[in-house]
């Protein structure tokens, strides 16, 4: 059974960092891309970042510098890494993978300026 679960959204202001994890189950991070994505109030759900099987990562323009996304096959975890965190980063954050099209059910992401 696959399970994405997402934790590490919370509170923080403007400038602050935040580390989310992706704990995953039933799919091997080494053949499929694993994504994060973030949708916020009254938008369309975006992506922010993605890593795929070799290991090639790709970020959105808006966070480019700030976030970083990682993984760790042993731990079957994907990492996403948030620095120099602004108001607009604020969003629900959602891991996906890619090969079985599976989401989690997100983390809340609050940046107050």
């Amino acid at each position: 059974q696959v399970q994405l679960v997402e934790s590490g959204g919370g509170l923080v202001q403007a400038g602050g960092s935040l580390r989310l994890s992706c704990a995953t189950s039933g799919i091997t991070l080494r053949i499929t891309t694993a994504g994060w994505h973030r949708q916020a109030p009254g938008k369309q759900r975006e992506l922010v970042a993605s890593i795929t099987a070799a290991g090639t990562t790709n970020y959105a323009d808006a966070v480019k510098g700030r976030f970083t996304i990682s993984r760790d096959t042993a731990k079957n975890t994907v990492y996403l890494q948030m620095n120099s965190l602004k108001p607009e980063d604020t969003a629900v954050y959602y891991c996906h993978d890619q090969l079985r099209n599976f989401w989690g059910k997100g983390t809340l992401v609050t940046v107050s300026s």
